[in-house]
């Protein structure tokens, strides 16, 4: 039963569909090698020699132009569309390799002489299907079916039995359809589908594109998330002293304004990433490094922080990647003091000690808490962080310390770095 009821299935006649643009390819080629059997036969070969000159040109043109890399990516859509066939890497693109082309133009081969074989049949099926529909309805007589052969028409229902054939044949086409069909679902992702050493690389691929999208989230989290802290903070300065303090509110609201561009041009940078179709690795995140770490302590200062800046070492000879790193450390570490003080910005003082040293570089950010403040344990902050020193080996050390005035957080990371500038 199941399969009689593929005829009523829709994949049935796509993958004829399919068989059809294969048998269309065999008669494309059928005719240039029957210009080439014309130079032949003027040659007037042995037989052997002309057999053999048969089969290489009868096979070469196929396989050549199964080795074009874009024959691939051409026979994924078709299997796709009409095969209904779903590939591990989608869209099947062109092929890459030798491997791949090697394979494809087996696939190539494949399809044409399953679409020759099919189209033949095709054509007889259906061309004396259409003649033997119309017997009962043609006078009595001797018809010719084809060039030699003739069939008698009696003009009685004897004559059933020449459009019942016409039906059984239609149907044992289909069917036969559907069953070659189906094989070639079955073989298209072994042969035309990434191999288990491809399949490897393209999930590497899509590992390294996932670890970029959340480095990318976690660049984004740190920087509009410190940008937002400070505008909140600073906002909240500029409203307490509007009326007493002009001059301090402005520049509150010109660090305000300084904030918020830095945080739309890192966030359209980042969101530009995101969209970004290419290879993770022809990705460029955002470049800041310790460099700026005079203009984020002043931009965190406007706000009515009083932040305290110990730093040693030469920081210009830290690796690219290392001063990029702790840059958005401290960076995630100042917005951290900022949400989780639980005081006033004008009440708040954080230190901030940078060293580098042949221990490597130590960074420490430690500010007071109070009950008002939030659970520093949680979040994704500090997560970010640990996430960023682990990639670089180094270490983190948070938690709650007692500092001159009262009870405090302190986060202290150390990370190694070879001091050869990067």
């Amino acid at each position: 039963m199941s399969v009689i009821s593929s005829l009523w299935r829709p994949s049935t006649y796509l993958r004829w569909v399919y068989l059809l643009l294969g048998a269309a390819l065999v008669l494309a080629f059928i005719l240039v090698d029957s210009a080439l059997g014309a130079v032949v036969h003027d040659l007037d070969l042995p037989n052997v020699a002309t057999g053999i000159i048969w089969v290489v040109f009868g096979l070469l043109p196929p396989i050549v132009l199964g080795l074009l890399p874009a024959v691939r990516e051409v026979e994924g859509i078709a299997v796709e569309s009409l095969l209904g066939v779903r590939f591990d890497e989608r869209p099947l693109g062109p092929a890459r390799t030798w491997a791949q082309r090697r394979r494809t133009a087996l696939w190539f081969v494949l399809h044409l002489v399953a679409g020759g074989i099919v189209g033949v049949l095709s054509t007889i099926v259906i061309g004396l299907g259409a003649i033997w529909l119309a017997a009962p309805f043609r006078s009595p007589g001797t018809r010719d079916l084809v060039p030699g052969t003739t069939y008698v028409v009696h003009g009685n229902w004897t004559d059933l039995w020449m459009p019942a054939a016409a039906i059984a044949g239609l149907i044992l086409l289909f069917l036969l359809s559907a069953a070659v069909g189906a094989l070639l679902a079955y073989l298209a992702p072994r042969v035309l589908g990434p191999t288990a050493a491809e399949r490897i690389e393209l999930l590497e691929q899509q590992t390294a594109t996932l670890a970029e999208r959340n480095r990318l989230a976690r660049e984004l989290h740190d920087s509009v998330g410190h940008a937002l802290s400070l505008v909140t903070i600073q906002a909240a300065a500029a409203r307490r002293v509007l009326a007493t303090d002009p001059e301090f509110a402005e520049t509150a609201l010109a660090a305000m304004e300084t904030s918020a561009r830095a945080a739309l041009a890192d966030l359209d940078h980042v969101l530009g990433l995101l969209r970004d179709d290419r290879r993770p690795g022809s990705r460029t995140a955002p470049q800041t490094t310790l460099g700026a770490l005079d203009r984020l302590v002043e931009a965190t200062r406007a706000g009515g922080i009083t932040i305290k800046v110990e730093r040693s070492g030469d920081l210009d000879r830290l690796p690219a990647a290392v001063s990029r790193e702790a840059y958005r450390i401290v960076q995630e570490g100042l917005t951290n003091a900022i949400r989780h003080a639980g005081r006033p910005a004008g009440e708040l003082t954080v230190d901030l000690s940078i060293r580098l040293d042949t221990n490597g570089l130590l960074l420490a950010v430690t500010n007071p808490v109070s009950g008002k403040s939030e659970s520093l344990g949680g979040g994704r902050g500090l997560s970010g962080i640990r996430e960023r020193v682990a990639v670089l080996r180094g270490t983190v050390d948070a938690g709650p310390v007692s500092w001159h005035d009262g009870p405090a957080w302190r986060l202290a990371v150390g990370l190694p770095v070879s001091m050869t500038k990067g």
